[in-house]
């Protein structure tokens, strides 16, 4: 700030599958800043961010947004609020609201001003003269960096190489990264930073804690991931069966749950996904949620997904060539998304036990290319044997040389001797041409195949 005070601003997403992120952002801040649009009112997410401030005791200074906007009523908002047990200053609350515009800056300074106001009410202080704890906010696998934490340090000053405990993972604190990515020695309180060196993903939410060498952090973790793996134990016991087995009990109303395991870029998103995905839950099929992690999908996420007979949902992350090999093996389902609303409607369609239909080749026959004539009006006409099953017309073909497909399209013409025909079976001669195809050769292989759309 101008003044030389600093703030430190956490900003979490307003989509409401965001439950767990706005409840962390409440549990870790000194102060709320309630964002309201002047136009929209308190919305569903609003009303719950007030009760993650509430019950982590948080106080709440109220933004009114978009005060630019025609149709903004600042005192529609204030009123709105006190439903919600939030009373403002002009309605003889204690509560501070400024109305702003973030699209004009407007009012911006004054909200700056009420957040030092608030923290000289509260009298935040901390003791930077200890060794470092906080919370992990984020945590994603990085592909030149390894294991990436986010983390708020809330008391105490964190030193580059000291060694860190984050929930089930440990680690010496490598390289430490401001916001802007610039490298840091060292973080007092309130400071996030990104660090580098622990051995795993941390689990968002999770507290770290400086300890004093190697041997303790190993302990600490080893009891933690016990704890998680006995956990995880008693969710990975599932029925078998391949998904269209799947979604056949669903219809016939046998299999009651749908099976998910989910991998995101990051946690944040991962939790979201979690959050979708089990609210689509409803009385026949329940939707059970193996694990939700972060990082590409591994061969083990494959064997997971394979004995429970789940769908992987793979969020902004890809598969590695060896799980990508075993899933097309075992015929395990990964789906690649990047939008959330996306991932709601492909599992809804799951629950509902229809999987939007998908197109399928039905193949019907080969014919070779025996001779190739000229003919003025028509073009290149292939002179064929029907080698297997039969050759229609209006389907698709290939043209196949040397088993390389080298065209795509369809049958002009098919003819038994002068006579048009619609199909010829094994076994017959028939004369064909294509359309803009003249490139033919002896010897060539013509694939003849139907598309039909059939139900996932």
């Amino acid at each position: 700030m101008p003044g030389g005070e600093q703030i430190t601003f956490l900003d979490t997403p307003g989509h409401e599958a965001f439950t767990a992120m706005r409840m962390r952002g409440a549990s870790v801040t000194d102060i709320v800043v309630l964002v309201v649009a002047a136009d929209d009112g308190v919305m569903p997410q609003t009303i719950e961010a007030i009760r993650h401030a509430k019950a982590a005791n948080a106080p709440i200074i109220v933004a009114i947004n978009k005060i630019d906007k025609p149709g903004a009523d600042p005192s529609r908002v204030r009123q709105e609020l006190l439903s919600y047990e939030v009373v403002v200053e002009e309605m003889g609350g204690d509560t501070q609201d400024v109305p702003v515009s973030a699209l004009k800056r407007t009012g911006l300074d004054k909200l700056e001003e009420a957040i030092l106001l608030q923290a000289e009410i509260l009298d935040l202080k901390a003791n930077p003269h200890r060794s470092a704890e906080g919370t992990v906010i984020e945590s994603r696998l990085d592909r030149g960096r390894g294991p990436v934490g986010t983390v708020l340090v809330q008391r105490g000053t964190l030193m580059q190489g000291d060694i860190v405990v984050a929930g089930s993972e440990w680690g010496r604190v490598r390289a430490m990264l401001d916001d802007k990515g610039k490298q840091m020695t060292t973080a007092g309180p309130s400071t996030p930073v990104e660090i580098l060196g622990l051995s795993g993903a941390p689990a968002a939410g999770e507290p770290f804690v400086v300890v004093e060498n190697e041997s303790r952090a190993r302990e600490i973790t080893e009891f933690r991931e016990r704890r998680q793996k006995d956990k995880a134990a008693g969710a990975a016991v599932g029925a078998r069966g391949t998904l269209d087995q799947m979604l056949a009990r669903i219809q016939a109303g046998e299999q009651k749950e749908v099976a998910v395991l989910i991998k995101a870029d990051v946690q944040g998103s991962a939790e979201a996904i979690q959050v979708v995905v089990q609210k689509l839950a409803h009385e026949e099929v329940k939707v059970r949620v193996l694990l939700a992690g972060v990082g590409q999908i591994t061969e083990s996420d494959v064997q997971l997904a394979k004995a429970s007979s789940a769908v992987i949902i793979a969020f902004n992350v890809r598969a590695t060539s060896q799980a990508r090999e075993l899933a097309q093996r075992e015929s395990v389902d990964i789906r690649y998304f990047s939008i959330i609303y996306q991932v709601a409607d492909d599992v809804e369609k799951l629950v509902k036990g229809k999987v939007a239909p998908k197109a399928r080749e039905k193949f019907l026959g080969y014919a070779e290319v025996r001779k190739v004539f000229n003919i003025t009006k028509t073009g290149k006409v292939a002179g064929c044997y029907i080698t297997e099953g039969l050759v229609k017309r209006g389907t698709g073909v290939r043209v196949l040389r040397d088993g390389v497909v080298i065209h795509n399209g369809e049958l002009t013409q098919l003819k038994r001797f002068k006579d048009d025909v619609r199909e010829v079976a094994r076994g017959y001669e028939c004369g064909l041409s294509f359309a803009n195809f003249e490139n033919l050769q002896e010897g060539d292989v013509i694939e003849c195949f139907e598309v039909e759309m059939v139900p996932g």
